[in-house]
């Protein structure tokens, strides 16, 4: 059966309340999950996803994840056939979800499971905004030494803790030196750079519940709302403000 005698894409409208999870599943095909409102966290045994309304994740097929909501959560997702699945890898990846890749994805949702010409159309034009689509790095990834694991969950629940990267060494006898390279090493990025990615990851969660600018930087160890408000535009090209309901 040729490609154009089966459908060409799966599409699914579904709304989430806060705090909802999705608990950990996998599909055959791949996977575009993207909020139109809200926030979603998504893991893997690779680590988590930070995925924002304005953008996407890209779930390779095969890939078991979990997601949880953070605010009120219209989701919208979309499953590709292999035969016009874009090359987007074999990682999960986030990406802007542009403003016709949006319209595209709602419009999908609508006449899914048809042949029509419309459809086809539809489908081209996804794959190709799926590729010309900016990656975002939203990923915060888990360390697979336990000890420093375990240090990294302790930041995670307390994410002021302005520790540095000395004071981790010394609970874990080790050097800053070989810290760092751990880091590096298992992660693939500094001890810093990881520690910004969870802040803001943490930080999305809470403006998307209706926490205050003010309330979400002080927890997240940063002095004022304006250096929060800063890194955070820094990150992702948007206020704070953007990810707090009623935005």
């Amino acid at each position: 059966m040729t490609t154009a005698h089966r459908p060409w894409l799966e599409a699914y409208a579904d709304n989430y309340r806060n705090d909802e999870v999705v608990h950990p599943h996998c599909h055959t095909q791949a996977q575009l999950i993207h909020g139109v409102t809200g926030v979603m966290v998504v893991s893997t045994a690779q680590g988590s996803w930070l995925v924002p309304s304005g953008h996407a994740l890209w779930v390779p097929a095969g890939t078991p994840h979990e997601i949880r909501m953070a605010g009120e959560v219209h989701m919208r997702t979309l499953f590709l056939i292999p035969e016009v699945e874009p090359s987007l890898g074999r990682t999960c990846q986030v990406i802007e979800v542009s403003a016709l890749l949006r319209e595209l994805i709602v419009a999908a949702t609508q006449i899914a499971g048809q042949n029509s010409p419309r459809l086809q159309a539809m489908v081209e034009l996804i794959r190709m905004e799926l590729l010309a689509a900016p990656v975002v790095a939203m990923h915060v990834p888990v360390p697979g030494e336990a000890r420093l694991a375990r240090l990294c969950n302790r930041f995670i629940r307390n994410p002021s803790d302005d520790s540095s990267l000395e004071s981790w060494a010394e609970t874990l006898n080790m050097s800053a030196r070989t810290l760092s390279r751990i880091f590096q090493r298992e992660l693939g990025m500094s001890f810093g750079e990881w520690r910004k990615r969870a802040r803001l990851a943490l930080s999305l969660k809470l403006l998307a519940q209706g926490a205050s600018i003010l309330e979400v930087a002080l927890e997240h160890g940063y002095q004022s709302p304006s250096a929060f408000s800063a890194m955070f535009r820094r990150s992702l090209g948007y206020p704070p403000s953007h990810f707090r309901p009623g935005a």
